[in-house]
């Protein structure tokens, strides 16, 4: 139902939580996510651009962060590719995606920076996540997860309950669309053209993808009254491009 009683013309259709053969994990990253993933890494560094209260020994220390469903670990290598210091552990709970991340992590020699885990980003431990220093990870972040989530809602308060004092919180993701019309036209404008026959299969699934994603997403209002009860305030989660949310909040120390 919509805020205002109607039906909503486009519910929440769930999405698979996990892909998890090789087509799947090769279409994924196949797909041309360089430029929305090279804008997250640009804002999360943006608010962690200069050492700052999270830094816990600015000058030698690297900032640790934690990526939440890393898929195929395009946005911790781009992460690294922006900032010398910082050091990455990588979740995720398919297996085909950490194959293919760990290809990833190793053909840009950033093994000694990235680490991998096989992990169920739903389940936070007891207390704040742990970075392998032993202190708390800088930064917790997810890009494009939450969609595939059957319980978005259990999950950020997990993901907000392990977040350290003084640590920033970052989630970003698709917004579900309004109508039927609205998703068709963003489907057009974001998927790309056709490529050469040869490779046709793959576009269509990846097409299909993107698509069943759009549907499964939360909208900004929906992400608000899932922090409601969380005490973080409605803002923390803005629209940020025609089809993206972003929640970024610093828990209190």
């Amino acid at each position: 139902m919509s805020l205002a009683g109607a039906p909503d013309p486009l519910p929440r259709v769930r999405e698979p939580e996990v892909m998890d053969t090789a087509d799947e994990a090769a279409d994924y990253d196949a797909m041309d996510h360089a430029a929305v993933n090279a804008t997250f890494c640009d804002d999360l560094l943006r608010l962690r651009s200069s050492p700052g209260p999270t830094a816990r020994t600015p000058t030698a220390r690297p900032r640790w962060v934690l990526d939440l469903g890393t898929g195929t670990a395009r946005i911790p290598i781009a992460l690294c590719a922006r900032d010398p210091h910082v050091k990455i552990v990588g979740t995720e709970l398919a297996d085909h995606m950490l194959a293919r991340a760990a290809e990833n992590v190793a053909r840009a020699g950033l093994e000694d920076r990235i680490l991998l885990r096989k992990t169920d980003a739903k389940r936070a431990p007891e207390g704040h996540f742990t970075a392998p220093d032993g202190g708390p990870f800088d930064v917790v972040c997810s890009n494009s997860v939450v969609h595939h989530l059957p319980e978005p809602g259990a999950a950020l308060a997990a993901w907000w309950a392990g977040v350290a004092p003084g640590a920033l919180l970052f989630v970003r993701d698709l917004t579900r669309p309004r109508s039927e019309d609205e998703l068709a036209a963003l489907v057009a404008l974001h998927a790309g053209a056709p490529p050469e026959r040869v490779s046709l299969a793959s576009f269509e699934r990846q097409v299909g993808l993107f698509r069943a994603s759009l549907r499964a997403s939360l909208r900004v209002d929906e992400v608000r009254a899932i922090l409601a009860p969380l005490g973080v305030r409605p803002e923390a989660a803005q629209a940020t491009s025609d089809r993206h949310f972003t929640l970024a909040v610093e828990r209190p120390r």
